[in-house]
């Protein structure tokens, strides 16, 4: 299907690289097209790929790049779906995939997929779940996706039965086609994302997407207590089974501090280390999938009581002077921070700010209750500061992290909680927000010795 073929790959990124080396080995002809000059790439990474015989054409989109020789286009997520490559290929009908649907058409019999998607939560509903089933099955379980591994540089060590568990998100949902999982889960669905995907209606019908080639004898697990979710699934003709962290439902629920499955009580509260309503719910998810393949509950116990968060999403980081200190750099939205927030009943000291994309900072009062003090950081942080005193709440404003995180510690008393969860993206000063994430966890490193 993906052979000798001519392929023009747009956007480089881990996908891209991973799908270009993936499809030179099978003697097709690629071009690989990145708006980033050279420089900003990993020089030795195209120094290899050229080697194998892939072509770039890096700084540039020529106009007369694509035309109707190309076999297939395979779009990196982060490209904007009106790229005018993708609109060109439409025009030419050179169908526009990505490499997760390239995968999936590449795919030994017999394997069974469960893909997770939603606005929040997906990483650590994936990473929950890939946990559990690995428990049970530790030679057929693989984790891929948006999680940072890409699907198709795993094909090579994918085999007949193997279990697959991948985190999909809303921009890779833009070019599947076929793919169908055994097992979808939508953890919940809110605004986000709709600078990318024009409409908060078109965000809405992709997520639709990951459970449109379901058929009954599938399965999609829904979280009830979210009503945007719950209307997407109306469309759905999987068996839709449901999980509630508020009411006692015909599915996962809690109740008297236990979490039960349909009845069955499998975990409780306080065996659960990370907090918030939030994870509860993303506990849920990963239970009801790991009871899908027959988990027994002593695995799921086991893997959930020792289970600490996944890195950047409200991860703990460390207690220095009794003072907690929790690391949500992956929180780039409003949702995001005011899930965060509303984990701790604890007085907060929160470190808010970086790209200013007009965000709505007033979402965040009814979550305010609990924070005593607001340190500013970042390309939005005047407006942040005007929108603190507007609430009446202690804030200072510093362009870098490293100067907010010094306030923090002046203002934290013991017992208090000292939190990154941004509320927008880290594009001012950084790369990725994951390097935003590292820094504040080396400043607590650092009063720690």
């Amino acid at each position: 299907m993906f052979e000798n073929k001519k392929i023009l790959i747009l956007g480089f990124g881990r996908s891209g690289s991973a799908a270009a080396t993936f499809l030179i080995e099978k003697n097709n002809t690629v071009i690989l097209n990145d708006i980033a000059p050279l420089e900003k790439h990993n020089q030795e990474e195209v120094k290899q790929l050229k080697e194998k015989g892939v072509e770039f054409v890096l700084g540039t989109s020529p106009d007369n790049l694509l035309d109707d020789s190309f076999d297939y286009l395979i779009k990196n997520p982060g490209v904007p779906i009106d790229h005018p490559y993708i609109l060109k290929a439409k025009e030419l009908n050179i169908e526009v995939i990505n490499e997760v649907e390239m995968s999936y058409n590449l795919l030994p019999k017999d394997v069974t997929i469960i893909a997770i998607t939603g606005t929040n939560g997906k990483t650590t509903t994936t990473t929950l779940t890939y946990e559990i089933i690995k428990k049970a099955f530790p030679d057929k379980t693989k984790l891929i996706g948006n999680i940072g591994i890409p699907f198709c540089a795993e094909l090579k060590n994918i085999k007949e039965k193997d279990i697959l568990v991948i985190e999909i998100s809303c921009q890779q949902l833009e070019n599947l086609n076929k793919f169908k999982p055994h097992i979808g889960i939508l953890t919940n669905v809110s605004p986000a994302h709709i600078d990318f995907m024009k409409t908060y209606e078109h965000y809405k019908d992709l997520k639709k997407k990951l459970f449109q080639n379901q058929t009954e004898e599938d399965i999609a697990i829904v979280n009830i207590e979210n009503e945007e979710a719950v209307n997407i699934s109306k469309s759905f003709i999987a068996n839709t089974k449901y999980f509630s962290s508020i009411h006692e439902i015909n599915g996962c629920y809690e109740k008297e501090g236990f979490i039960y499955y349909y009845g069955e009580k499998v975990i409780s509260l306080d065996d659960i280390k990370i907090p918030g309503k939030h994870n509860l719910e993303n506990i849920m998810a990963a239970i009801m999938a790991a009871k899908e393949l027959d988990v027994p509950n002593e695995k799921i116990i086991e893997v959930i009581s020792n289970f600490k968060g996944v890195e950047h999403r409200l991860e703990y980081v460390d207690r220095v002077n009794n003072i907690d200190f929790y690391n949500d750099t992956e929180a780039t939205n409003i949702k995001c921070t005011q899930i965060a927030l509303s984990s701790f009943t604890r007085p907060t000291i929160v470190i808010l700010g970086g790209l200013e994309r007009g965000q709505k900072l007033e979402d965040l009062t009814p979550y305010m209750k609990n924070v005593k003090a607001i340190v500013a950081i970042g390309q939005c942080r005047n407006r942040i500061l005007e929108y603190g005193k507007s609430i009446n709440k202690e804030t200072y404003a510093f362009e870098y992290l490293k100067e907010g995180f010094k306030k923090c510690i002046e203002l934290a008393k013991p017992k208090d909680i000292v939190l990154l969860s941004p509320a927008t993206a880290s594009w001012d000063q950084y790369k990725e927000c994951e390097e935003r994430g590292k820094e504040f966890k080396d400043l607590v490193k650092e009063i720690k010795k």
